[in-house]
């Protein structure tokens, strides 16, 4: 899906109050999060690499506090929005 903040999609489908946005820079895929009940998410807090959030994995798992930001934060989803809106771009 794509709005005024970009491309995006609900990381939990039960939640539309709660959207993923992606993108591609040099740093390659970023994501950004907003959700409707606090709108302070998107002021505070940036794009964030791929490569970012997996690192925090990491140490949520070396910490054994059961959060995975890799299921908020689907490579695989972003990617496939983002190939998708360049076929649209390119007209295919």
């Amino acid at each position: 899906m794509k709005d005024d903040k970009g491309l995006y999609y609900h990381p939990d489908p039960a939640d539309a109050g709660s959207r993923v946005y992606v993108r591609e820079s040099a740093a390659g895929v970023e994501f950004r999060l907003w959700r409707a009940d606090h709108p302070e998410v998107w002021e505070k807090h940036q794009w964030l690499a791929h490569s970012v959030i997996e690192a925090a994995a990491l140490m949520y798992k070396e910490r054994g506090s059961g959060a995975d930001p890799l299921a908020l934060y689907d490579l695989n989803v972003a990617r496939a929005l983002i190939k998708d809106e360049e076929r649209k771009q390119n007209g295919r």
